[in-house]
């Protein structure tokens, strides 16, 4: 087992000696650390705080250190701060004197911005409005040096292989595209985040697998496939999203029966992008 950096916010696993490539895998939303002073609502059960949490998505990932790739998780739980939304997605049904300036998109006015008010299930979080500079202490806590690491792991893989590849992965419950939608879905702005070769990789890697795959729907890639989805800067990124129903029991809140063959699944998938990039 590689040994771990641990910040308060995230964790962070580096390749094995001798094995690095151009790979930074990220997942930004498996934490289920919440910090004392969130102040959610009294009679929120913990089931719902942490229905939004990818839950255990970076433990699928433990192959990534062998391939070559290195790996930050987020530790703090989803519902008090989204890693993958930019920093002033502030929104003003929450936030108190919220700034008009940016305007805020539609998954801050649905509930979702930088410090959510409604958790995964649709349950508002708070019976209380944030202050404007409680919002903006906890992005400066947790928000800013997790995107400060990605940025440090990013350039320091362009400058070592003249390329850096995000991969940010993801879990989405199964009912966001029902019983027959896809098992994973990827995310590359629409072709414009990273080379087509990659995104027709990890295509056919997950189809060998013989799991559906979609493309940019119902995902199309959040804040970090933006940033860093600049493949005429060296910078390529693209967003996973992998089906709930794969590997977790929802409603238990555990692995499921199919833990097992989805870590071997993507052990494979892994270790395929590995050998691609050594």
């Amino acid at each position: 087992m590689n040994p771990v950096a641990t910040d308060a916010t995230f964790s962070l696993t580096p390749s094995l000696a001798g094995r690095a490539t151009p790979l930074v895998f990220a997942s930004p939303h498996s934490g289920d650390l919440y910090p004392g002073d969130m102040g959610a609502a009294e009679r929120l059960s913990e089931a719902t705080l942490r229905s939004a949490e990818d839950a255990a998505v970076d433990r699928l990932l433990a192959a990534g250190s062998a391939a070559g790739a290195v790996l930050i998780a987020g530790r703090i739980g989803r519902a008090y701060v989204d890693l993958n939304r930019a920093p002033d997605e502030l929104d003003p049904m929450l936030v108190l004197n919220c700034p008009e300036a940016p305007p805020p998109g539609l998954k801050t006015l649905a509930g979702y911005g930088v410090v959510p008010r409604l958790a995964g299930d649709g349950t508002p979080l708070y019976d209380r409005g944030l202050t404007l500079e409680e919002a903006r202490q906890r992005v400066a806590r947790v928000h800013v040096p997790y995107h400060d690491a990605l940025t440090g792991l990013m350039q320091a893989a362009r400058d070592r292989h003249g390329r850096a590849v995000l991969i940010d992965w993801h879990s989405m419950p199964s009912r966001a595209t029902g019983p027959h939608g896809p098992d994973v879905v990827l995310g590359d702005r629409h072709g414009t985040s990273c080379t087509t070769g990659l995104t027709r990789r990890l295509r056919a890697l997950f189809e060998a697998m013989g799991w559906r795959v979609a493309l940019n729907r119902p995902y199309a890639g959040g804040y970090a496939t933006q940033v860093w989805g600049r493949p005429e800067a060296g910078y390529e990124a693209i967003q996973v999203e992998l089906n709930r129903r794969l590997y977790w029991d929802e409603a238990a809140g555990g692995p499921s029966a199919g833990w097992g063959r989805c870590q071997s699944g993507l052990n494979r998938v892994i270790a395929a992008l590995g050998q691609d990039f050594a």
